[in-house]
C-alpha cells in the first residue's frame, strides 16, 4: 500500500469534527470511512510517484468539479467511475484547497444513506 503518512495525518486533521468510522487500506491507498461510507482516500499515482486523492463527490456534482485545477476523472478500473475524481498534488497542497475538497466529500457522504 502506497500512501503518504504526512498526507494521511492532514485528512485525519479535517474528519476529527466528522464522524470517522473507519480507515481501510484498499485500492492501493488508504480510505477513509466517515458514517461507514467510503468518503476520501489518499494514495500515490503509479506513473507520476505523486500524492493523489480520491474523493466521492456523487455523480451530481461530479461533471462541475472535474474542471477544479489537479481534478480528473478517476478511472481505477479503466473505466470513469462517475462521482468519483481523483485529484493530483497541485489540486490539494494547499490548505484551503484540501479543506475545499474534504468539505465536497463531506457534503456528498451526508447526502446519502
Amino acid at each position: 500500500m502506497a500512501f503518504s503518512e504526512y498526507q494521511a495525518d492532514r485528512i485525519r486533521q479535517r474528519l476529527s469534527h466528522a464522524n470517522l468510522t473507519e480507515e481501510k487500506k484498499m485500492m492501493g491507498g488508504l480510505i477513509f470511512m466517515v458514517n461507514d461510507k467510503m468518503c476520501i482516500g489518499i494514495d500515490i499515482d503509479k506513473n507520476t510517484g505523486q500524492n493523489r486523492l480520491m474523493v466521492r463527490v456523487g455523480k451530481a456534482q461530479h461533471d462541475q468539479l472535474v474542471f477544479k485545477k489537479g481534478s480528473r476523472d478517476m478511472d481505477f478500473t479503466g473505466r470513469v467511475m462517475r462521482g468519483f475524481l481523483f485529484i493530483n498534488s497541485e489540486g490539494f497542497d494547499s490548505e484551503g484547497d484540501l479543506d475545499f475538497w474534504i468539505e465536497k466529500a463531506l457534503y456528498f457522504n451526508r447526502q446519502i444513506s
